[in-house]
């Protein structure tokens, strides 16, 4: 019986993968992990959810002690947070996961380490053109580009050693998120879906003409699964791969949201441009080669569309 953790678990990601972990293997044993007790979305009692504040070493301890055979590290202070707050973003985002990985890998060396990283780590200075995990050095724009950056080296360096079994997985923005807003800039990518679906205002605060790579909570789920399958030697020495995704600018997505639910939905989108927000999101490429992801066998995207049926379907 496989026993699989995940820290950040509250989030919507860490909830939509618990699900699909449930889903493709019933037998499968969680620990949801977050600073306050994660609810348990499945209906397996397989599911033990836990208050964990992985900033303090003891907490770190206290998950690895419970022998997991593969770790999902989701959690970490957002884009906007960690922009705001050096301090505290250096101490989530870097400080507790490091922390973690040192805990594994004297506790439970050759531990699967699945680690979602972020696109935010290129810098959009850096991509000419198209990025890729080969062709662009990274050239992070912002303090949660760089820290991610910091911990996929990381990670790199205990795999090649062979303390831990990582992987190393850079997502796209997730769109459309159930849920509240967030602290990330990219947050009002699925505000201005989801409140106007609710029947509420939202408030576009970038250039409705600047692109954004996106990838629906549907495809993410499936493919954080499969970065947990995909056999070691197939990802080599490198460990990182971009997950498929696509390029759509916030005009595009308002043309699908009227497409799919009318006039009268969209009209409630405000634009209302946020300098530092347009700032941060201007900092992320907006084209990515996923070639290294499709032959590695994970699943490129649904579309624009679809993805907002999806929601609105769910959200029945």
């Amino acid at each position: 019986m496989t026993k699989i953790a995940i820290t950040g678990a509250s989030g919507f990601v860490g909830q939509t993968l618990a699900k699909k972990l449930i889903e493709t293997s019933p037998d499968a044993q969680l620990i949801l992990a977050d600073v306050h007790q994660p609810p348990n979305p499945t209906k397996s009692s397989n599911v033990e959810c836990i208050a964990a504040d992985l900033t303090e070493a003891s907490a770190c301890q206290s998950l690895v002690s419970r022998s997991p055979d593969a770790v999902y590290i989701l959690h970490g202070i957002m884009s906007s947070g960690s922009e705001a707050d050096l301090e505290l973003g250096l101490k989530v985002n870097f400080d507790s996961v490091r922390n973690l990985l040192d805990t594994i890998r004297v506790e439970r060396p050759a531990t699967k380490v699945i680690f979602t990283s972020s696109c935010a780590v290129f810098g959009r200075a850096a991509v000419k053109d198209v990025a890729s995990e080969a062709d662009i050095v990274p050239y992070p724009e912002s303090s949660y580009g760089t820290q991610k950056l910091m911990i996929e080296f990381l990670i790199n360096d205990y795999s090649r050693k062979g303390l831990i079994d990582g992987r190393v997985v850079r997502l796209p923005t997730i769109f459309v998120r159930a849920g509240a807003p967030t602290a990330a800039a990219s947050s009002f990518v699925s505000g201005i879906v989801r409140e106007p679906l609710h029947g509420q205002e939202s408030e576009l605060p970038v250039d409705p003409n600047i692109g954004i790579w996106l990838s629906s909570p549907r495809t993410l789920a499936h493919n954080l699964v499969h970065a947990m399958n995909v056999p070691a030697d197939k990802f080599g020495h490198f460990r990182t791969v971009l997950l498929p995704g696509y390029s759509a600018t916030s005009g595009e997505i308002l043309d699908a949201l009227e497409k799919v639910a009318g006039k009268e939905v969209r009209s409630l989108v405000k634009e209302k441009r946020d300098e530092n927000i347009q700032r941060v999101v201007l900092s992320w490429p907006a084209k990515y080669d996923t070639s290294r992801a499709r032959g590695l066998g994970f699943t490129e995207d649904v579309g624009l569309e679809q993805t907002i049926k999806d929601f609105m379907e769910a959200d029945k």
